[in-house]
């Protein structure tokens, strides 16, 4: 009889994450405010399992901090710390785009199209479908390389909460990362596997220096 509650559960933990991640960016939750089951679940008008689920995914993040019998709290996130997960990302996706590189046999349009709805949410100055379609992007490569442990450790550093947390805090000019998507379609499609890799590591680099990493040059290989 309730053999879809998960999935529902599932689905409404997801949104309620996306929110409290949205109210923290915009300040509503600011760093120290108590985040408690209760009080969350009436604002939302859900049960206490969903936001407790949430909860714990930011707190496996590190966007959420809990203390026993006290609950969660915002926590600061400083730009050094995300930036930090941008360097561990983009050691991970260099090997990803070697190992993808030539393996999107059937699919290229379907990269392309995506790197294209990253350009224009970019364009309408929409970034909250700019962060989710860079995001498919992305894990579309990573998925591409054939490497489940890959994955699992890229899934884990949760990039889809990191991501929005690292625009909410940036003045980075995105347009050199975006020019790099096309340079990374390009080395995939054409098998460039060392290529695609050094794109797909300044791309990640470009978050911890301010943008400049997009700009480098890289010899073709």
């Amino acid at each position: 009889m309730n053999k879809s509650s998960p999935l529902i559960r599932e689905s409404t933990s997801a949104k309620l994450r996306t929110l409290i991640v949205q109210r923290i960016i915009d300040g509503h939750y600011p760093p120290g405010h108590r985040l408690k089951e209760m009080e969350l679940a009436r604002e939302f008008n859900t049960s206490q399992a969903p936001v407790r689920e949430a909860l714990r995914e930011l707190e496996a993040t590190g966007v959420i901090e809990s203390e026993p019998h006290r609950g969660s709290r915002v926590r600061t996130v400083s730009e050094r710390e995300l930036g930090e997960a941008y360097q561990v990302r983009a050691v991970l996706e260099q090997l990803a785009g070697e190992l993808a590189a030539g393996q999107f046999n059937g699919r290229e349009a379907l990269l392309q199209r995506q790197a294209d709805k990253v350009r224009r949410a970019y364009e309408h100055g929409n970034m909250e479908e700019y962060a989710r379609h860079d995001l498919e992007f992305h894990r579309m490569i990573v998925a591409a390389a054939g490497n489940q442990v890959l994955l699992e450790n890229w899934d884990a550093l949760h990039f889809d909460i990191r991501a929005r947390l690292f625009l909410g805090h940036s003045k980075l000019s995105l347009q050199s990362t975006l020019d790099l998507h096309d340079e990374i379609v390009k080395a995939l499609i054409d098998g460039k596997r060392k290529l695609a890799g050094r794109f797909l590591r300044m791309h990640s680099e470009a978050f911890c220096s301010g943008g400049s990493a997009g700009r480098q040059r890289v010899p073709d290989a």
